[in-house]
């Protein structure tokens, strides 16, 4: 988190191009979105005891657990050429390289777009804190449950999107961290996030690689934002700062606790 924050910065200074890049955790984490009440929301003796990492997001959107995934964040201009200025619209443009990515490992994926009233009021009101819950608009889903979920910001002219791909989902996991009104309520939502969500490798006969999934998905950025990615490595006098961005701000209680 302090690394995509501090390539916002460099980018909002010029001092860096637009960047793609993929990521993974470890430990995993539950990260919750910037808005979301960590104590109200989440069972944390549950992600201490599970030996779990615990983040707050700078973007919004509700909890996730990072564990068997991948990873992806975009940086790029507010103003960057043929970029809506909506941001679901942003939302949907960005997206669509992750669209062509599914569809190059051989998934059918598909924008989510709420067709009913009922649907549209989940997005505007979510029934839980859980991210996998249901999708959000122009979210990616296959076989109509959600696949990947994705949350934005934008600060300084500059637009931050980042999401989890799921290649594995432990539902038991996932449930076991969050805080519910009565233990019926936990039981409504285990059966039905199966119904909701998926992962990719359940929709395969042969698991995917992370590396056959950064391959696809990179190729699916080129194409969709018509643009040829090229490697970026760290000064190490910018690890340091993201150092120090993560020892002030995203290590401290002030900032993962301050809701």
């Amino acid at each position: 988190m302090a690394l995509d924050e501090a390539l916002l910065d460099w980018h909002s200074e010029g001092s860096m191009p637009p960047i793609i890049r993929f990521y993974e955790w470890n430990p995993a984490t539950l990260s919750i979105g910037y808005f979301q009440q960590a104590e109200r929301d989440i069972n944390l003796q549950a992600v201490k005891d599970q030996n779990l990492g615990f983040v707050r997001r700078p973007t919004g959107g509700r909890a996730v657990l990072h564990d068997q995934e991948l990873t992806y964040s975009i940086i790029v201009s507010e103003n960057y050429p043929d970029m809506p200025e909506t941001v679901t619209e942003a939302y949907r443009v960005l997206s669509e390289g992750l669209l062509l990515g599914f569809r190059k490992l051989g998934l059918d994926a598909y924008f989510s777009v709420p067709e009913t009233q009922e649907s549209l009021a989940d997005l505007k009101k979510p029934k839980s804190a859980v991210c996998f819950d249901a999708p959000s608009w122009y979210e990616l889903v296959v076989e109509g449950k959600k696949v990947a979920g994705s949350a934005q910001t934008r600060q300084k002219g500059v637009i931050l999107q980042h999401g989890a791909i799921l290649l594995e989902l432990d539902e038991d996991l996932l449930l076991s961290l969050f805080r519910f009104a009565t233990p019926e309520a936990k039981e409504k939502m285990r059966l039905k996030l199966p119904e909701k969500a998926v992962a990719m490798n359940r929709l395969a006969s042969t698991p995917f690689t992370i590396e056959q999934c950064v391959k696809a998905f990179s190729e699916g950025f080129e194409e969709a934002l018509d643009i040829d990615l090229v490697p970026y490595e760290l000064t190490a006098e910018q690890l340091h700062y993201v150092k120090q961005l993560e020892q002030s701000k995203y290590l401290t209680d002030e900032w993962n606790f301050k809701k």
